[in-house]
């Protein structure tokens, strides 16, 4: 527990950091000094159907309509700046990268000179930042900035390019915040990964494999789309990380569904819901995984397609949760949490635009920290269930110690009976082999018991047999087992006495009980035993010594009562098996 709280409180403190960088970078809108551009807001375009000639010049570009057949071609957009960008020459282009095979940027100044920069796929060199984006600052010259023209060339889609100019102070300040965000949310994921995966390992839960999974899943989605990999991996820059992101995030939703179908109990969720939901995270793998490999075609369309179904399959996860509720299911409750802001997030991502938010990262971002929120949800939730579920096990294993002990007590007394003294005796029997001790057992009966009884009642009987027991009970040690074997007989076996220290210690056992006043229960009736002892110096068992004890204390019992007497075990004497808890009788 200790282990897993100071996990837990490390999420919560990661989170609490996380959100409170994000929200100083959120501003609740774009930058003053970020201009988005989009096709026809204030890009103009153009399209080359095969990929343009590089020493070609620039074709005639259309500032309204959509472009079209760029795919395996060139895809050229232009903007003017606005009047007020010529008194600035700190200008730079953030572009957020997407699959294409080569973008080129053309700075365009008032004297007719153009600056011209370049990335390739698979090679981002200097320009790559985190959150998926690329910098392209423009060169100091003394005349003004007029104009940016972007080439794309085999660029998949337009629709999934965004591009905006800010201040290159403004740029390197969103960078280092986007990187410390994407961080912590990845920080956090990972350690939601690590953490539910051993969380599975211990108690083998599925739910808790399946969350692992997911978190492992965005932890990586979040990496490739980040571009933080690109430390690691550079020639993967560009259009085959774009790739990757679009299968990790397809596979990232299914076992995101699977890990919560599959965690509600079956009596809590209909059928025909469960596979509804099963039905539409299969058809998101089935669409996503295709459309990660393609580079042109219906991109679009598709993408609209898997929009839709991934909501679908929102929907019809909320639909679980919900009917799971309604029935009565804990672990609907904990799933309720973690999947409102995730669900809240990608609704949202349709209706308002957050291009310019979280310093560019947009909707990505917000899913990010999304996907933080919910492992770190569904890890207090498993956390609670198993720190639960552990203290019932520990409760029903102290209950059932318990149960075991108490079969082995004497009710009456408080000492072993006689099947746990037998038990202890072989430990007993065991270690005075190995040390080459002498061993003896006691066989304590008392006197004329059966008078008290008849004339006392049997409840002043057993405040005697009490009595005795609280007298004898203090000699338990490692090396003396005292018990009631039953009815009026006691039994203590001693380990490491010789004749005379044994035969005084029974009598001081013998003395002492005699002289225990027992009150107005038995009249202040004196109360005496008659003890015999059994006594090996090799290796004996328990039976034969249970025997030899026997025939001692009848000796005492014969010679007048309230005395003791001992019997030496023979070395040369054949001991037989192990008693038997049975074998003594009631």
């Amino acid at each position: 527990m200790v282990c897993e709280s100071s996990v837990l409180r490390l999420f919560l403190k990661v989170l609490i950091a996380s959100c409170m960088i994000a929200c100083m970078g959120l501003g609740w809108s774009a930058p003053a000094s970020a201009d988005v551009l989009r096709i026809g807001r204030p890009l103009c375009h153009a399209v080359s159907p095969t990929v343009a000639e590089d020493d070609g010049g620039l074709p005639t570009f259309a500032c309204s309509g959509e472009p079209e057949g760029y795919q395996r071609g060139t895809l050229w957009l232009h903007a003017m700046l606005p009047p007020e960008a010529d008194e600035r020459d700190d200008l730079s282009l953030i572009v957020h990268s997407s699959r294409f095979d080569r973008l080129i940027v053309m700075f365009s100044y008032a004297d007719g000179a153009v600056e011209r920069q370049e990335v390739r796929s698979g090679d981002f060199g200097s320009h790559w930042r985190a959150g998926g984006q690329l910098a392209f600052r423009a060169p100091h010259r003394d005349r003004p900035l007029v104009g940016v023209t972007m080439r794309f060339d085999k660029v998949a889609s337009a629709r999934l390019l965004r591009m905006r100019l800010v201040g290159r102070g403004e740029e390197g300040t969103q960078t280092t915040g986007l990187a410390t965000s994407i961080g912590a949310a990845l920080v956090l994921l990972l350690a939601g990964a690590i953490y539910n995966a051993s969380l599975a390992f211990a108690v083998r839960k599925q739910f808790s494999a399946w969350q692992a999974a997911w978190a492992a899943c965005m932890f990586v989605w979040g990496a490739c789309w980040s571009q933080l990999h690109l430390f690691f991996f550079p020639a993967m820059a560009g259009a085959i990380s774009a790739q990757i992101c679009t299968g990790l995030s397809c596979l990232a939703i299914s076992l995101a569904t699977l890990s919560a179908v599959t965690a509600l109990e079956e009596r809590c969720v209909s059928r025909w819901l469960r596979r509804t939901a099963l039905w539409l995270t299969s058809s998101v793998f089935a669409l996503g995984i295709p459309l990660s490999l393609m580079r042109s075609g219906p991109i679009d369309m598709l993408g609209s397609i898997l929009g839709i179904l991934i909501l679908a399959n929102l929907v019809a996860v909320a639909f679980c949760i919900g009917q799971a509720w309604r029935r009565g299911s804990s672990e609907a409750r904990s799933f309720t949490g973690a999947w409102a802001v995730p669900m809240i997030v990608l609704a949202s991502t349709n209706f308002i635009d957050t291009d310019a938010m979280f310093w560019g990262g947009g909707s990505q971002i917000l899913v990010l920290f999304a996907a933080a929120w919910q492992t770190l949800w569904l890890s207090v939730a498993a956390s609670r269930s198993h720190a639960r579920l552990r203290v019932e096990r520990d409760m029903a294993r102290q209950a059932e110690a318990q149960a075991q002990e108490l079969a082995r007590r004497d009710s009456l007394t408080g000492l072993p009976n006689r099947r746990g003294f037998i038990e202890r005796v072989g430990t007993v029997l065991d270690t005075s082999h190995g040390r080459g001790e002498a061993v003896a057992l006691l066989l304590i009966d008392v006197d004329w018991f059966k008078t008290i009884n008849d004339f006392y009642g049997h409840e002043a009987g057993d405040v005697v047999l009490a009595a005795i027991a609280r007298c004898i009970a203090p000699y338990e040690s490692p090396s003396c087992t005292v018990a009631r074997l039953g009815g009026e007989e006691f039994a203590v076996t001693v380990a490491g006495l010789e004749d005379f220290e044994l035969m005084r210690f029974a009598d001081t056992l013998r003395q002492k009980i005699s002289g225990f006043e027992h009150g107005n229960a038995i009249d202040n009736r004196k109360v005496t035993v008659s003890i015999g002892i059994a006594k090996s110096s090799t290796r004996a068992d328990f039976r034969t010594l249970y025997r030899l004890a026997d025939e001692a204390l009848y000796e005492a019992k014969r010679g007048g009562r309230n005395q003791v007497a001992i019997r030496l075990l023979d070395a040369a004497e054949p001991g037989d098996d192990d008693l038997d808890p049975v074998a003594l009788g009631n």
